[in-house]
C-alpha cells in the first residue's frame, strides 16, 4: 500500500493551508488503497537553506534537515497543498523542498492549490520544480478559489465538486506511484 503526503505548504500564521489539507486529508481517509499522512513544514523549523553542500550531494549536516529528510524519504508519494503568492508557490514551501534531492526521486506528486484564481500559478510553478527533481507530477489537480470556496477568504467551505477533485488527483498519484516503484526499489 503507498504511503502519501499532504504537505501543507505555508508557514504563514493565520493561514488558509492547514484547513484545506485536512480537509484533503478527510476525504483521503474515506479511501483504503492508500495511507495518507499529514506533513506540516512548520514543524520542521526549516531556515532558509543552511546546508553548506547542495542537496544533490545528500551531505547533510543539520539535525532539522535529518529530520525532514527522513519524514519525506517515508512517503511514496506527495499531494502539495500550495497558496498562490505573486503567482507562485510559498518560499517557505520552495526552501523546505530545495533541502533535499534524492529523497523526492522516482515518486508522484498531485496539488491543491488555494488563491484569488485557485492557485493555479503556484501549482505551475511547482511542476517546474518536481521535474528537476524526477517527480511525476499528475495531471488532476484541484484548484480552490478564495472567493467561490471561502468564506470571507477565510473559512474554508469547498464547493461539492472539489470532493470529486480530490479523488480523481489522488487516483492519479497513487497509480503513479506504484508504477513508479519499481525505479525506488
Amino acid at each position: 500500500m503507498q504511503k502519501i503526503a499532504i504537505i501543507i505548504g505555508s508557514t504563514r500564521p493565520g493561514r488558509n493551508g492547514e484547513a484545506v489539507a485536512q480537509w484533503v486529508h478527510s476525504v483521503a481517509k474515506e479511501r483504503t488503497d492508500a495511507e495518507f499522512e499529514i506533513v506540516d513544514i512548520a514543524d520542521f523549523n526549516l531556515p532558509l537553506l543552511d546546508e553548506p553542500m547542495g542537496a544533490l550531494s545528500g551531505q547533510y549536516t543539520k539535525s532539522h534537515t535529518k529530520k525532514w529528510s527522513e519524514k519525506i524519504a517515508s512517503f511514496d508519494g506527495y499531494i502539495f497543498v500550495t497558496p498562490e503568492y505573486n503567482h507562485a508557490t510559498s518560499g517557505a514551501l520552495k526552501n523546505a523542498i530545495d533541502f533535499l534531492f534524492k529523497e523526492w526521486n522516482n515518486k508522484a506528486a498531485g496539488f491543491v492549490g488555494y488563491g484569488g484564481n485557485g492557485g493555479t500559478r503556484a501549482v505551475e510553478n511547482l511542476r517546474l520544480i518536481m521535474g528537476e527533481l524526477m517527480v511525476a507530477d499528475v495531471r488532476a489537480q484541484v484548484a480552490l478559489s478564495l472567493f467561490t470556496d471561502f468564506e470571507n477568504f477565510k473559512n474554508l467551505k469547498p464547493a461539492a465538486h472539489q470532493v470529486e477533485s480530490v479523488n480523481i488527483m489522488i487516483d492519479q498519484v497513487i497509480s503513479w506511484s506504484d508504477a513508479l516503484s519499481v525505479l525506488r526499489n
